[in-house]
């Protein structure tokens, strides 16, 4: 993306609920003092942990400072009016409201926070992130502790028909490498509630829209373990992605099938320094009055993320966002291209060569059909997905949905303004004129979606200014939206908002046009976490080229279940970089010193105000859904957050499934073209059916075999870490397609 966002710092919303709040108890002088005792003790300790039960008592115990948020809550409110779906979120279609979310009234949410704030309905800072769905997270939420269960879980089938139920997952890989005659059980209860119940209850505070997307997440998966700190890491659950921010109580206690019980203590990370606290009074003055310092993003790291259950790679980029796979024996004709994310880090031309290579690779080896698995992946880098697109499919519609957002004061204003400057200086790239300062403003001003030149029309063409643009093309349910847009893939000033990459098809790359797999040999497989950009490549896929989708897993139910279960949004905007703009349209875009007042008298000076950002907890990244998708003939404009879409086929995980992930690759192969259906619900139909067994292998088939043999007979349950957390410090949002973790 433009310069202009490099230094710019995201955060999040989030839902944040208590589980099971408990009383109170003793701790002597102070709760929080207990803490700083605790933490006393652990000096040798990165990150020290405290009791789940000791953290909830400190954390409650901080004074609560009405003035303080009532400014947070108003603080908010000019960031909240760039989310782009806020009345479809308020009026959703009825088969939305049924299957996927009920109807949540953002604004009306946010006055009742108010009014609770201002009649002191709240009793600590704490207790005040509770209300909503849509909710800030705050730093008394994100700065102080992170909870967590010494227990992470897998949802699985017995055999791959029966619904799945809940095990531990250190018991399946007991199970797995250990005494050939144990057996894992399956965990009836949770806390005296039937486990199902618990567990669908507390799926509900992920960051996806679909239930059983948000049910996958709760476990531990191969594919988001691999992508490390930067992934929902072992499921929330145990403390992963947004699991880390809800209080889980103070214990944890299964029932087994088998009649046997385990009783697990929570915890909690403490995420800063107690030296000096006694008292709920002194957390809130280190921690709750002003900015935190600004975390140092560590994914960039050389050192490669382990990726377990995942076999040798044929190519990998270093932190496990793509990789290429080949599968063995009867499956020897099968490619897989893992792609758990489109980047959130500065990896985007890593990602494109891993691609290049392995499609080519693939290719040359003789491979006939592909896998394409988008499991755990929460987005990235926009044009990564239409690049990844356009080398399958070269020759295909170049677009996916429409994009549109808010057409509002704030979003106008710094249109005209965008526009105005771009008109002033060539449209370049620095390579091709060496001239600094134009290549800044070219990536500041002229290739922001802001300037009306960046994008086209729906029919390709080019707009004709600002208002041509702006409109407002349509009026929904009472509010406005621009005119229909969408990228221009062959735009000079592409790179700037691709991570410096061009895209197959265009410029330099124009010469690509061989298409490596025909459709029906490729399936798409995900675990529904799909989301942001992920979604925007599964609208090419889907829409553009007809390939078939797989979702797995899902709730202990019946059906079919929705492939793409994350935000449908085509891009998010940090508030930083909201703020950013604004701030830069009222101070540097003007033509005079009257015309800055005149600009900051508008609703662009609501955003000078730093009280949303110094309250705000570090590290996490702090959005808005800032453009909707409109697929192409859909005259009602229903952005695609609110369609509801099945996969083509559904099948569960099995216990192979959580420790060997080419045993998911082998019953999507065996689904698509083997003849042997693993689905539980949907099929495939339209694929060509394929006896891979009767195929003769090659020399290089043969060895690549023995070595995965090799690979599978050295598997061991050590190799499978339970304690990867989620640290959004090591991503770089950067207003793109990210959906944080």
């Amino acid at each position: 993306m433009p310069r202009l966002f490099d230094a710019l710092a995201g955060l999040s919303f989030a839902s944040v609920v208590l589980a099971s709040p408990l009383q109170q108890r003793q701790y002597g002088a102070s709760p929080c003092a207990a803490v700083a005792a605790s933490v006393a003790t652990q000096s040798s300790v990165a990150t020290p942990t405290v009791p789940a039960q000791l953290a909830y008592d400190c954390i409650t115990s901080v004074p609560f400072n009405q003035s303080a948020a009532l400014a947070l809550v108003d603080g908010v409110v000019p960031y909240f009016k760039w989310q782009s779906n806020t009345v479809w979120l308020k009026d959703p279609p009825a088969e939305y409201a049924e299957k996927v979310q009920p109807a949540v009234d953002i604004w009306g949410e946010l006055e009742t926070i108010r009014g609770k704030v201002v009649g002191g309905e709240y009793d600590s800072e704490y207790e005040s992130t509770h209300d909503g769905h849509f909710v800030y997270v705050p730093d008394s939420v994100g700065n102080v502790f992170n909870f967590a269960r010494p227990v992470p879980i897998v949802s699985v089938s017995s055999d791959g028909k029966e619904l799945p139920k809940a095990y531990v997952y250190a018991d399946v890989l007991a199970e797995s490498f250990g005494n050939a005659t144990f057996t894992s059980s399956a965990i009836s209860k949770i806390n005296g509630e039937n486990a199902k119940d618990y567990l669908e209850k507390w799926a509900q505070i992920g960051s996806l829209q679909d239930r059983d997307a948000l049910y996958n997440n709760v476990f531990y998966e191969l594919a988001t373990v691999s992508l490390g700190p930067v992934g929902s890491g072992i499921g929330t659950f145990a403390g992963s992605g947004r699991g880390r921010w809800v209080y889980p109580g103070a214990t944890t206690e299964f029932v087994f099938e088998n009649g046997t019980t385990a009783k697990y203590d929570n915890f909690a990370r403490v995420l800063g320094s107690f030296a000096g606290i006694t008292d709920g009074e002194g957390v809130y003055k280190k921690f709750l009055t002003g900015p935190q310092p600004t975390p140092t993003p560590s994914a960039t790291s050389p050192t490669p993320i382990p990726a377990p259950g995942y076999p040798p790679p044929v190519v990998r980029e270093i932190h496990n966002l793509i990789g290429g796979y080949y599968l063995e024996d009867d499956y020897s004709d099968v490619a897989v291209l893992s792609v758990p994310s489109f980047v959130g880090i500065s990896a985007q031309a890593e990602f494109q060569a891993t691609a290049v290579t392995f499609l080519a690779a693939a290719k040359a080896a003789g491979k006939k059909k592909l896998i394409v698995d988008v499991q755990a992946n929460g987005g990235g880098t926009i044009l990564l997905g239409y690049d990844l697109y356009k080398l399958l499919f070269p020759d295909n519609i170049d677009h996916a949905a429409a994009d549109r957002f808010r057409a509002f004061e704030s979003t106008d204003l710094i249109g005209q303004k965008f526009s105005e400057a771009a008109g002033t200086f060539p449209r370049t790239l620095v390579n091709e004129t060496g001239n600094q300062t134009l290549a800044e403003l070219n990536d500041d001003i002229a290739s922001s979606v802001f300037n009306y030149r960046t994008d086209v029309d729906v029919n390709g063409s080019n707009f004709d200014s600002w208002a041509d643009k702006f409109g407002p093309g349509i009026n929904q349910k009472g509010d406005n939206f621009t005119n229909l847009f969408r990228w221009n893939l062959s735009d000079v000033l592409i790179p700037l908002n691709s991570g410096g990459i061009f895209i197959h098809g265009y410029g330099p790359l124009a010469n690509y046009t061989q298409q490596p797999f025909a459709a029906e040999d490729i399936v798409v497989v995900t675990d529904g976490y799909c989301a942001s950009t992920c979604t925007i490549f599964s609208e090419l896929m889907r829409q553009r080229a007809g390939v078939k989708y797989i979702s797995l897993g899902g709730r202990p139910r019946e059906g079919i279940t929705q492939a793409v279960g994350g935000v449908k949004g085509t891009n998010d905007f940090p508030w930083t970089y909201i703020q950013a703009i604004a701030q830069f349209t009222v101070e540097s875009l003007n033509s005079s010193v009257a015309e800055s007042i005149q600009l900051k008298s508008t609703e662009l000076g609501e955003y000078f105000d730093d009280t949303v950002f110094k309250r705000a907890s570090v590290g996490q990244a702090l959005n808005v859904n800032f453009r909707d998708g409109i697929r192409d003939g859909d005259t009602a404009e229903t952005p695609l957050q609110f369609v509801y879409e099945p996969a083509d086929c559904r099948i569960l995980y099995t216990k192979a499934m959580t420790v060997d992930v080419t045993a998911i690759w082998k019953a999507v192969s065996d689904s698509a073209w083997g003849g042997k259906s693993h689905c539980v619900a949907g099929e495939l139909g339209g694929y060509k059916t394929i006896k891979m067994a009767k195929r003769e292998m090659t020399v290089m088939d043969r060895v690549f075999s023995k070595r995965m043999h090799a690979w599978r007979r050295d598997l061991r349950a050590e190799n499978y870490p339970l304690d990867v957390f989620t640290d959004e410090t090591a991503m770089e949002v950067a207003g793109d397609g990210l959906m944080p973790v």
